[in-house]
């Protein structure tokens, strides 16, 4: 259909949602529960019906269980039946670029020139591979976004109330029975779709060599920190729970145990809404799988009529290998909105290929423009993360004795029978929240402590999770980062192509982010050093203890991070200023297309951006069923 045309197709759908991940399955769930009609397009299949290997067993269907359970999260992330590979920058710089160990010139048998990205392209979206992690943003972003629109509904205190709306909290038992009372000082949400957990393996606590580990860290970071009396009070109110809403209010430091979302200790997320809410309404949710969005399509007036995709396997070149197919051309209607959930890369590129973005990259790939944007595709943003490897002065942690990461070992057979053990946790063992510096306003380190090697992405990198069985990592988490400058632009108009992505990194700005991240090594190696004194480290790997300077550690952190929490390419803010979308998730200068993923924050939010998307999908969907009432 042209713009020209004057009567629309008949509608299939009230709404047309693109994108199942914690965004659009959020949206689209809620929608269909209040009675509208939804149809939800995913690009991939359902990955507890699809077969596919790993780097453990390329040739072997390692799935549901890489799916399933916590432990095989990197499998997840690389399994080839619901994997997306981007290759992005990290650098305009080719021989900055190249400094990292990371880099990939050819992969697939194209060149790609870049950083690998995993993104899943299946039903859930991110939340497929994540690790599972539910972390509260800070107050301060969502009273930031408040301030920049003038809307006060995205004030800290209101946003809680999506927090409290989706969550089902597992893991504080007493406030869960406070709570029947009307007692409620977590502002846990107790009856919400999305459980939420804790697991420590018990066999932790009697390996004794990785009970001294978590004794010894957590010991000295208590130690090195200000403010004693202040951090026994909020362990006493939260008891290590980072998402207690007294903590949130008081942006509270500390050891923490990290939330995940599991139920019954094995994954859950969209992906589990949205099939759930199509069972109990199959007349108002429609999911249609192995749909690649094209194009929105606007009339004459710029309203949002429907969504042009293409039906098939594996299409997307992201796919490794993709199908080389171009699929089936379809199109669906819808009478009310189109709303958009592909993520911060997909979301921008599929608004470019419908003419909505710069005109000077539309123009460039013969597109005419329709909506002139030049903020779609800008304000790409990601944390800065390193890892501090430590070799141990053992064969294996205990807790891996017999371990191969597959479904034989013992490990599983204990997580298969009792759903316990150490794959019920996602490898982290300890996390801290720390301020880089005493002036900065909100906690900017998060470090969590892994039994695994690993210092980022690089194809084949969950493979040496299940090798090397004597390392500890500490990942260096910078949140809240400075640099705005990355850019998610056009390949080519092909939408089969994936965009070309450059993040830029520590471009904008003075180095406070670089010399946070620096801290942020000394840290953990201060953390470290008990264990050290003790025997129990073998060595460093990386950085290495060679690297000990300011200008060295700067240098590796230069060359070696990476980052995976993509955003803020689709902005809420004004036009003029960069934004891409109003304080309601409408796209500027159209009619009926909203975004609601993690493209619409203006600066990255926390420290891990799952939990903000989902509470922005439970928003959206409210904001559109007001909107709809009034009409």
């Amino acid at each position: 259909m042209s713009a020209a045309d004057s009567a629309d197709p008949p509608p299939d759908c009230e709404y047309l949602i693109v994108g199942s991940g914690a965004g659009g399955g959020t949206v689209a769930a809620r929608l269909a529960e209040a009675g509208k009609r939804v149809i939800l397009l995913e690009a991939g299949g359902d990955p507890r019906e699809l077969s596919g290997g790993d780097p453990v067993q390329p040739d072997v269907n390692r799935l549901p269980h890489d799916y399933d359970v916590p432990a095989f999260h990197a499998f997840a992330s690389e399994n080839k039946a619901m994997s997306w590979d981007f290759f992005v920058r990290h650098y305009g710089d080719d021989t900055q670029q190249r400094r990292d160990p990371k880099f990939v010139e050819r992969h697939g048998g194209s060149s790609v020139n870049g950083i690998y990205y995993p993104r899943a392209g299946t039903l859930g979206g991110c939340t497929a591979h994540n690790a599972m992690i539910l972390v509260y943003p800070h107050n301060a972003d969502w009273d930031h976004i408040a301030e920049l629109t003038g809307d006060v509904s995205w004030s800290a205190a209101r946003m809680r109330t999506y927090f409290e709306r989706l969550e089902d909290c597992r893991h504080r038992p007493v406030q869960r029975w406070l709570s029947k009372l009307g007692i409620n000082p977590t502002r846990h949400g107790w009856r919400g779709w999305l459980r939420t957990e804790t697991a420590i393996p018990m066999e932790a606590m009697r390996d004794r060599q990785l009970a001294r580990v978590i004794h010894d860290s957590a010991r000295e970071a208590f130690l090195e920190g200000g403010n004693r009396m202040q951090r026994v009070g909020w362990f006493l109110k939260g008891l290590l729970d980072p998402n207690d809403w007294r903590l949130v209010q008081e942006n509270a430091v500390g050891v923490r145990c990290l939330p995940l979302t599991t139920d019954g200790h094995a994954r859950r997320g969209s992906r589990e809404r949205v099939l759930d809410v199509a069972r109990r309404y199959p007349d108002r949710l429609t999911i249609v799988m192995n749909a690649l969005a094209t194009k929105v399509i606007l009339d004459a007036d710029r309203r949002a009529i429907g969504v042009e995709f293409l039906q098939g396997e594996r299409l997307y070149r992201a796919h490794t290998p993709p199908s080389g197919q171009t699929g089936k051309r379809r199109a669906l209607y819808a009478s009310r909105e189109v709303i958009l959930a592909g993520g911060a890369f997909n979301s921008p590129q599929i608004l470019m290929l419908s003419g909505i973005g710069p005109p000077e990259v539309l123009r460039r790939h013969g597109i005419e423009p329709r909506v002139p944007l030049p903020g779609v595709g800008t304000n790409l943003q990601d944390r800065y993360e390193v890892g501090v490897v430590y070799r141990m002065n053992m064969k294996a942690w205990e807790v891996y004795r017999g371990a191969t990461f597959g479904s034989t070992d013992p490990q599983f057979a204990e997580w298969f029978r009792s759903r316990s053990g150490v794959y019920a946790t996602n490898g982290a063992i300890l996390t801290l929240f720390k301020r880089s510096t005493p002036d900065v306003p909100l906690p900017d380190l998060f470090c969590m402590a892994l039994l695994a090697r690993f210092e980022g992405y690089y194809p084949g990198y969950s493979g040496v999770f299940a090798k090397d069985l004597n390392a500890l990592t500490w990942v260096v988490l910078k949140g809240h980062t400075n640099n705005r400058g990355g850019t998610v632009t056009l390949r080519s108009a092909d939408p089969l192509d994936t965009p070309a992505i450059n993040f830029n990194y520590f471009s904008d700005g003075d180095d406070a982010d670089l010399n946070a991240v620096v801290e942020g090594i000394r840290f953990v190696r201060r953390v470290t050093r008990k264990l050290r004194e003790r025997g129990l480290v073998a060595r460093e790997d990386l950085p290495g203890d060679a690297v000990d300077d300011d200008k060295g550690l700067a240098e590796f952190v230069r060359s070696n991070a990476w980052g995976h929490h993509a955003c803020g390419t689709c902005p809420i803010g004004s036009p003029d200023a960069g934004g891409v979308l109003s304080s309601d998730f409408r796209v500027h200068h159209t009619r009926n297309l909203r975004v609601v993923d993690a493209s619409v924050f203006p600066r990255i939010p926390g420290f891990f951006l799952v939990s903000a998307v989902y509470m922005i999908g439970e928003k959206a969907a409210e904001v559109i069923l007001a909107d709809a009432a009034e009409k």
